[in-house]
């Protein structure tokens, strides 16, 4: 397939990357700062795009099978609420502008149900440092369920995503819905390689078109 994935340099975006490319794809990696994407490879073509410019966004994404976005207005952001939704809507009118049908957003884990009718990231657990980022890809999640024309996803990641997460690439998983994976330890957790594996793979499968899902351990 040909996947432009946009925020290629991030955390999430650049294990996207590397996932797509050794599965043998295609990959156009879009980012804001084109220099914090060290990887080399016959199939990768970089290009700097700006997320809050959809024309811009239709341009790059043109041609493309697939689109996934790891975009992120960044945890340090102040603007982080306002910011995230404007860019995540605005790629989402750059794609359908783009004509590609396929997107997957990768959003967070602040929206799976805990308790019936209790979210995360209403919790009293809930930190509230991630708090503006979680409400931000909840409120987006509402958005998008009301797109029509586009073959959307939504994948929230475990709720244990992040860098202190070593367990590399395992390439095994479980799938889940609006509810946290837990394992036997109740721990929902799920390394950023296998966080990519689980995307590539849902291009493939076309198990959650226009849908919400998840996935841990």
């Amino acid at each position: 397939m040909k996947i432009a994935v946009i925020g290629a340099s991030g955390f999430v975006g650049s294990h996207i990357v590397t996932e797509a490319l050794e599965r043998g794809h295609q990959v156009t990696a879009i980012a804001r700062n084109t220099d914090n994407i060290k990887t080399q490879h016959v199939n990768l073509t970089v290009k700097k795009g700006d997320a809050f410019n959809p024309d811009e966004i239709a341009k790059l994404v043109s041609g493309h099978d697939a689109v996934i976005s790891a975009y992120n207005s960044g945890w340090q952001n102040p603007n982080i609420y306002e910011d995230f939704i404007k860019g995540s809507q605005s790629i989402q009118q750059g794609v359908k502008q783009s004509g590609v049908k396929r997107l997957i957003v990768v959003g967070g884990a602040g929206s799976l149900e805990v308790a019936p009718g209790v979210q995360l990231v209403d919790s009293p657990q809930f930190p509230a440092e991630w708090k503006p980022g979680a409400l931000a890809a909840r409120e987006y999640l509402n958005i998008i369920r009301k797109e029509e024309e586009l073959d959307w996803t939504f994948f929230s990641p475990a709720i244990e995503m992040h860098h202190g997460i070593k367990d590399g690439r395992l390439g095994k998983y479980r799938l889940g819905t609006d509810q946290p994976v837990f394992d036997d330890k109740g721990v929902c957790r799920l390394s950023p390689e296998d966080l990519a594996v689980v995307l590539v793979d849902e291009l493939t499968n076309k198990k959650f078109i226009r849908k919400r899902f998840t996935a841990a351990y």
